[in-house]
């Protein structure tokens, strides 16, 4: 048996202090009573009993006796838990339900009205005066725990612990899932008869064994009840609470089960009294409806079987635009409102038959246009041919997706290009412009860029004209997806007034009419569905107007012109004619590559004038005629070319390349021959050159003048008459004068001359300085070879190379280092960053022209060291004074002087001398060194010191070397 708060009592019942009155009560305090420990029952075997013990045993009740018998233990709950009711919070409650069942309610007691209503305000001074009290009773409660919460967690957990430990003596085989006594491993181990009698005898050990069996199972029995009992008390509230909703639940279902049917019997009183008449008058209004699209649709039919006719009418009359409409309107309303009708089965078939020949026609028409508008002469003037049909054609084009057609225009370009024009009136055959003189030629050239000129003003217009369709069209299809979403966006697309109404918004509009007839309602309906979609009816026609409208323009046959253009602007509006242009229209990528197509074709065309007059020009070219011109010839060539390629850049947009390459290729020849024709002149001038100061003509120094103002170009000749000024003997440049020979002269006037050619023609300027660097090069190493490498003895006929050859030398050298700045200068203003590189050129000439500088002035040099060692080799410290070594060493130092004071600049001179004063110290160091002469006041010391006075004088009165002395105390100190 189970109390309320879910502890369990002894299953063995315990006597009370009367015990024997035989009154069994139940104690009240579990937790203060001291159970003895349960002792586990014996075996199921246990040993024989004996004595009294065994005369007991058998007295008592016996399985094997008593199996036909009721008794206590047939029963499947024992009365304690069937009179248990977990569902009360309290104990006590048990006697009401013991004694009036489970539908007893408690109900609330009335109040007594004898009784005051005492409220809170009557405990207020009590509480006052105990409220200190009670903030220490809670502070003590909340560190002190409650030994009623102690108490009932003791008794829980031991009641727990004790739960536990009785159903560990039962046997585990009783809890194993596929417990069964018909299983005889099982049964024999539950009731193991092989220790009962098998003679059939009953005998005082059966009968003992058999009670302790019955008492043990029964025992297991008990401690199983308690604890299922205690578990079923756990969870019996939600237990009884399902099985009252369930009972709720069946009790609600039955009373809506008898609402349905009360509705179904009302509905169907409805039904027949209430809808029956009135959807009849439906059904007859939807006959009439019927009958009404009926006769619609023969009248279409009627229009759709004009449609033929008329589309030949308009052929006839190369409406093709208008043909293609009416063709694709009555596809639509064959696919949409006609399908199905057999006597049209046909139909479709012819009309796209049709549609192929009008196709075929208008590549046809457009090929001829294309023919005859590039075939006209170019006197015309620059106006669009036949534009309207231009347009119609290209738009008809467009609407069939034949979006082919620029190839056909690109064919016909390319053949009216190879024609030869209107050149054709100056020559008939190739070889003539070879017997033609460079003006003829030239004239005829200006003519042929003059014509294709005209010729890309042309196209140029017509393709203008092809784009615009195409753009108005690309305009159309946006404007189209604009309404589309315009229309999504207000709900839709609502029906045209006075359209008849379908079932289900005929039964609609009659169930929500407030009148008494059914007409007002379906006339209701029908304007309030025209007042929503009149707005859009306005922008919307559908393919029975538009078939209505093509139909009756297309009788109209002589309105030519003007109707082709009014039916392209129909069908370009959004929404127009046949309501699917936008489907038939090619999509906006397609318009867009056609687009694109149009102005690659515009470049096609200049690439294709290029060509063309790129064969005059190698025409002219293959006998080698470009290559013999002039440069001013040439450069008149050029302009014009590059005033045509100009000229088509900004007529197409495109820069063309083939003729600009024709004509590198003949500028890279002409430079190769203008440069070939200076390089070979300056060698002729080298090798006749005698290396002799050459007198400087009057225009020679104007021209070094106008390369000092920065002008470098040649300058104007000047007419003849004019006053002649005398030669000079210098070249004066920058305060500076240049003693020069002739060649350097006429090597500044070369240079010149590529300067003026890459003013002249920029594109050529790289391989121009290249050209340059080599002449220059090629001066260097010349006039290296003819004056340091003497090759001018056999060249030439010197009988010597002298001091003052190789002064001029080194001065003609200066001059050209000193112009080098300029011409890069020249050249860096006509190249672009990326060709800088090529100015590297003149670094390595700059640095070359320097070395071969040093070696002449080194050549000098060694010239008077030779001349030391030989003549101070035979120097003798003796009487007379001067001695003849030291006189002919100055004579010698005089003649440099005057060979080289009027060449070089004073500074030059000084240090060139330095070093000759230094070479002399050094001989005469060795010499003094082998004739043991010593710093020691003797007679040869007083000799050396006259000696060297008088050199120091002698050289000293030359000009510009005042300062120079050989200092004999370095000498002597040295010499120590």
């Amino acid at each position: 048996r189970l109390d309320n708060k879910g502890s369990s009592s002894s299953p063995v019942p315990h006597p009370s202090s009367g015990g024997s009155e035989g009154i069994f009560r139940k104690d009240r305090d579990p937790s203060s009573r001291h159970y003895r420990p349960v002792h586990s029952l014996p075996d199921v075997c246990p040993k024989e009993p004996t004595g009294e013990a065994a005369r007991g045993l058998c007295e008592g009740p016996s399985v094997v006796a008593d199996q036909h018998r009721w008794t206590v233990y047939n029963s499947k709950v024992n009365l304690p838990a069937a009179l248990n009711d977990p569902r009360l919070a309290k104990r006590e409650s048990d006697f009401f339900t013991k004694s009036w069942g489970l539908d007893f309610a408690e109900t609330e007691v009335m109040p007594s009205f004898y009784l005051p209503n005492i409220t809170k305000e009557h405990f207020g001074p009590y509480l006052q005066e105990t409220a200190q009290r009670e903030k220490i009773h809670e502070r003590c409660k909340n560190i002190c725990p409650n030994k009623d919460e102690l108490d009932a967690v003791s008794s829980i957990t031991n009641n727990h612990d004790k739960s536990r430990t009785e159903l560990e003596q039962v046997p585990k085989i009783f809890m194993k899932p596929d417990f069964a006594l018909d299983d005889p491993t099982t049964f024999n181990a539950v009731l193991p008869w092989s220790h009962f009698n098998s003679a059939g005898r009953k005998s005082s050990r059966d009968m003992a064994s058999s009670r302790l069996l019955q008492e043990k199972l029964s025992h297991y029995l008990d401690v199983v009840e308690v604890s299922i009992a205690r578990q079923i008390s756990l969870r019996s509230e939600a237990f009884f609470h399902a099985m009252s909703s369930q009972h709720e639940l069946q009790d609600r279902l039955t009373e809506t089960a008898r609402a349905v049917a009360v509705l179904r019997g009302r509905t169907a009183a409805i039904e027949r009294i209430m809808c029956e008449g009135p959807l009849r008058a439906l059904r007859q209004a939807l006959t009439r409806s019927n009958c009404a699209r009926l006769h619609n649709k023969l009248k279409l039919m009627a229009a759709v079987h004009q449609s033929q006719p008329t589309v030949q009418l308009l052929l006839s009359t190369s409406e093709f635009v208008g043909a293609l409409e009416l063709i694709a309107t009555t596809k639509e309303v064959l696919q949409q409102e006609l399908q199905g009708i057999h006597s049209f089965r046909h139909l479709g078939s012819q009309l796209c038959e049709m549609e192929k020949l009008i196709d075929k026609m208008m590549v046809e028409d457009f090929s001829m246009y294309s023919r005859s508008d590039l075939s006209r002469s170019l006197e015309d003037d620059g106006q669009v041919m036949e534009k309207d049909r231009l347009e119609s054609l290209v738009f008809g084009l467009l609407r069939q997706r034949k979006l082919d057609f620029l190839d056909i225009y690109s064919d016909e370009m390319i053949l009216a290009a190879k024609k030869p024009l209107s050149v054709a009136k100056h020559f008939s055959m190739v070889y003539q412009m070879r017997l033609m003189t460079f003006p003829q030629w030239f004239e005829l050239l200006k003519s042929v860029f003059e014509n294709f000129i005209l010729f890309l003003k042309r196209i140029k217009a017509t393709l203008s004209v092809v784009r615009n369709v195409v753009l108005e069209a690309l305009d159309s299809n946006q404007k189209s997806r604009l309404l589309e979403r315009a229309a999504a966006a207000a709900g839709g697309l609502a029906e045209a007034p006075g359209t008849p109404l379908n079932q289900g918004e005929a039964e609609l509009a009659y169930l929500t009419h407030e009148g008494l007839f059914i007409s007002d309602a379906l006339n209701d309906a029908q304007l309030n569905l025209g007042v929503g979609g009149g707005q859009e009816q306005s922008s919307t026609v559908g393919p029975r107007q538009a078939l209505s409208r093509l139909d009756g323009c297309g009788s109209d046959s002589a309105s030519g012109t003007t109707e082709s253009s009014s039916s392209r602007e129909h069908a370009l509006q959004p929404g127009g004619a046949t309501g699917i242009s936008e489907d038939m229209m090619p999509s906006d990528l397609e318009l867009g590559r056609v687009a694109n197509n149009i102005q690659e074709l515009l470049y096609t065309a200049s690439d294709v004038s290029h060509d063309r007059c790129v064969k005059v020009l190698m025409a002219r070219a293959k006998d080698g005629s470009l290559e013999r011109l002039s440069s001013a010839e040439f450069v008149f060539l050029s302009q014009a070319v590059e005033g045509f390629v100009r000229d088509t850049e900004e007529l197409c947009c495109r820069r063309s390349v083939s003729l600009r390459g024709a004509l590198q290729s003949q500028a890279n020849r002409f430079v190769h021959r203008f440069h070939e024709e200076r390089k070979t002149k300056l060698s002729l001038l080298l090798d006749n050159e005698r290396w002799k100061q050459a007198e400087v003509p009057a225009e020679f120094q104007d021209l070094v003048n106008s390369i000092a103002d920065g002008r470098i170009t040649l300058p104007e000749r000047k007419p003849q008459g004019t006053e002649e000024r005398k030669p000079s003997d210098y070249l004066h440049i920058d305060g500076q004068k240049y003693a020069v020979v002739g060649t350097v002269l006429l090597l500044i006037r070369i240079f010149l001359e590529y300067c003026q050619c890459v003013n002249d023609i920029p594109s050529i300027s790289t391989d121009m300085l290249t050209r340059l660097s080599d002449l220059l090069k090629h001066f260097n190493s010349r006039s290296c070879q003819l004056v340091l490498g003497a090759g001018a003895l056999q060249v030439v006929g010197l009988k010597t190379i002298t001091t003052k050859n190789l002064a001029l030398a080194s001065r003609c050298l200066q001059l050209v280092v000193h112009y080098i700045p300029v011409i890069r200068a020249h050249f860096e203003t006509k190249l672009t960053p990326k060709q800088y590189s090529v100015l590297r050129h003149f670094d390595h000439i700059t640095k070359d022209y320097n070395d071969h500088i040093a070696e002449i002035s080194a050549k000098l040099v060694s010239i008077m060291d030779s001349m030391f060692e030989k003549v101070l080799s035979k120097y003798e410290v003796k009487a007379p004074m001067p001695s003849a070594c030291f006189r002919n060493v100055c004579k010698q130092m005089a003649k440099m002087h005057e060979a080289l004071y009027e060449l070089l600049p004073e500074e030059q001179a000084q240090m060139l001398f330095l070093r000759i004063n230094a070479s002399l110290k050094i001989h005469l160091k060795r010499q003094l060194a082998r004739l043991g002469v010593h710093h020691d006041g003797g007679p040869q010391h007083g000799l050396v010191t006259v000696d060297v006075a008088f050199y120091t004088e002698n050289v000293q009165s030359l000009r510009t070397l005042e300062k120079l002395d050989l200092n004999m105390a370095e000498i002597w100190e040295q010499k120590r």
